[in-house]
């Protein structure tokens, strides 16, 4: 079961991913579990501080459509992929699925 670590976001997004990911293991932070990969809250983490915590695991960011300097902040982070909010909620389960299975 791939571990999900989920970084600022909060608990209703959080509802909706595991409602879109069945089957996957999700941790905060605080957690001594190690992810499989990261989904990162760019409004409210730091990219670079996530970037540099995870350096070997994948890692998503989601934002707001208007976020503009938020979602290039990730870019330049390093983020694997970097989302406006609502496309992550519709594209999940593919984009999981295929950055969890290019690390494998």
């Amino acid at each position: 079961m791939p571990t999900i670590l989920l970084c600022g976001v909060d608990v209703f997004f959080r509802g909706k991913l595991e409602a879109l990911l069945p089957g996957h293991h999700f941790v905060t932070p605080d957690s001594a579990d190690w992810p499989d990969l990261v989904i990162a809250d760019i409004s409210r983490v730091d990219p670079d501080d996530v970037a540099d915590s995870y350096p070997d695991v994948p890692i998503v960011g989601f934002g707001g459509h208007t976020d503009t300097a938020g979602l290039r902040r990730a870019h330049e982070a390093g983020f694997d992929q970097v989302l406006v909010k609502n496309a992550l909620q519709e594209r999940a389960p593919q984009i999981v699925q295929e950055l969890i299975t290019s690390v494998e």
